[in-house]
């Protein structure tokens, strides 16, 4: 079973994506696009990006709990994890975008 992208709106003319795992978790979420097609570039760039290690930046949060950012090749942030309380679950969150992006299937919610 695969994970899955889906695309929603937020605020006003906003639209963002999920990835999110087989279990319905969420493992990677966008920030706002202007364009519904800017958040399908984006997914795309997600699957490109996914199994690419150089691409992962781990972070701290200010709370001292874990996340990762998913970068394009430009370096901006495609996507951004939930917080985890350890290493190894963030560590985890990362294999899970590289296991679930690329197949993932797009669902659209708006």
């Amino acid at each position: 079973m695969a994970g899955k992208f889906e695309i929603d709106t937020y605020g006003k003319d906003q639209f963002l994506f999920r990835l999110k795992a087989p279990n319905s978790e969420i493992i990677l979420k966008s920030e706002g696009y202007t364009t519904k097609q800017n958040c399908k570039n984006g997914i795309d760039s997600v699957k490109t990006n996914a199994p690419l290690d150089v691409r992962y930046e781990k972070k701290t949060a200010t709370n001292g709990q874990y996340y990762f950012n998913l970068k394009a090749g430009n370096g901006e942030v495609i996507g951004t994890s939930e917080t985890y309380v350890t290493t190894q679950g963030r560590d985890n969150g990362i294999q899970s975008v590289k296991d679930n992006a690329p197949g993932a299937t797009v669902e659209d919610l708006t």
